[in-house]
């Protein structure tokens, strides 16, 4: 066991821990420790409290001068950040007027980023992870998780697997893999149901092998797969011991269901949910995921997070940095841009990218700053928390640490 490590003095520091994981929050409900320190040992939080009541518990000190306010680190659990090429394009299409669904049949879309994924090699394709989970992490982001589903084949899908978890060795961010392999329906293969099968027998049985994911996903669209064809898929993942995602609901409805009927940790977008699909939700335990970078990148509205919330429903928010959609991928500048539009409190902003987000990718080992959870967390230069959601996502971190060494420090 090292030495116990006390960091402090914050301000104020908010562990976001006694928070209830469903329904609404107040802010009067919110822990905030003033003068806090964080007391750590081999990468975990031993105790948090006021920072001169630890001192005789600590070996080392590690003074923090100045002001600042102290949250756990923050976690993105939807991101497609392994990908090649740019879909500038489609921005300009959309912008001037074309929808979603024009531009994926004219050829742009997710189809256009498959094709430039296929051609980019899985040593690019790392780099390119690597670099995006760099600026994630300097905006205070310490877990992210990375999906695939730009291959849609067997090869291809194994690629990018491949190169998520090269890249995970060389970025000092958690990142957790989903296989999105029912992301669209492939152009070059003429039976869909055939193109899951083989998935589901071929692909899955490799995902366990290799160690390279334990998470599933689909797109349940009528651009993508419908509930009918992805039940059978599903079903097989959850017999291999997968845990199920789902994208649902972000044009149409049907995703959330089916989300519920397999039991899914996350039911993500959610956009066109109606009352009934947010009831259903609300007293399921399915998370609720919004993506608020896609309405902003798509001109949509947003995921009904009030309406979720009020029903008692736990509500993550998530980036869903992809390269079509949602290229922004600045899941702070999201989160209380969302919060504007939902009328969310601090609170219900703060915990949908801390311990609700942690949740959604079943890690329950971050997302609080209390005993034996993961010495993640973010510093911001400022006295009032108010402000880093107030000046939405421009207000940035000057200190990042992860399992209890300061990785990034802002000059």
């Amino acid at each position: 066991m090292s030495k116990p490590l006390l960091i402090g003095p914050f301000t104020q520091l908010l562990p976001m821990s006694g928070l209830p994981f469903k329904g609404a929050l107040s802010d009067e409900q919110l822990v905030i420790i003033e003068n806090g320190g964080i007391l750590i040992s081999d990468g975990k939080v031993m105790e948090v409290g006021v920072f001169e009541d630890l001192k005789s518990d600590a070996v080392d000190i590690h003074h923090i001068e100045g002001q600042h306010v102290c949250l756990p680190g923050f976690v993105d659990s939807h991101t497609h950040i392994c990908f090649g090429g740019s879909r500038a394009k489609d921005y300009a299409f959309r912008n001037s007027g074309k929808t979603y669904l024009e531009i994926a049949k004219a050829g742009g879309g997710i189809w256009d980023t498959v094709t430039q994924t296929r051609k980019a090699s899985q040593e690019d394709l790392t780099e390119g992870i690597v670099s995006r989970s760099k600026t994630h992490l300097e905006n205070g982001t310490t877990t992210i998780e990375v999906k695939s589903g730009y291959g849609l084949s067997i090869d291809e899908e194994l690629k990018m697997l491949r190169a998520i978890k090269q890249a995970e060795k060389k970025t000092q961010a958690d990142l957790v893999a989903t296989c999105l392999a029912a992301h669209m329906k492939p152009k070059d293969w003429n039976s869909d149901k055939n193109y899951l099968e083989e998935i589901a027998s071929q692909l899955f049985p490799i995902l366990k092998s290799e160690g390279l994911s334990n998470r599933i996903d689909a797109f349940i669209e009528e651009s993508a797969f419908s509930t009918l064809e992805i039940a059978p898929y599903f079903k097989k993942a959850k017999a291999m011991g997968f845990d199920i995602t789902v994208h649902a609901d972000q044009f149409t409805t049907g995703g959330s269901e089916i989300a519920m009927h397999f039991g899914a940790i996350s039911a993500d977008h959610l956009e066109a949910s109606t009352e009934n699909e947010i009831q259903l939700l609300a007293n399921s335990n399915v998370i609720s995921t919004a993506l608020p970078g896609a309405s902003l990148g798509l001109g949509c509205a947003f995921t009904p997070a009030r309406k979720l919330l009020d029903a008692g429903g736990a509500l993550a928010i998530a980036s869903d940095h992809n390269p079509g959609s949602a290229p922004m991928g600045h899941l702070l500048t999201q989160a209380s841009i969302l919060g504007t539009f939902e009328k969310l409190s601090n609170t219900e902003v703060l915990a949908g990218i801390t311990f609700r987000a942690s949740a959604a990718l079943n890690l329950a080992d971050r997302g609080t700053l209390e005993p034996n959870k993961l010495a993640d967390f973010v510093v911001f230069p400022t006295d009032n928390y108010q402000e880093i959601t107030y000046h939405q996502g421009q207000l940035k971190p000057n200190m990042v640490w992860k399992k209890g060494d300061k990785i990034y420090e802002r000059n």
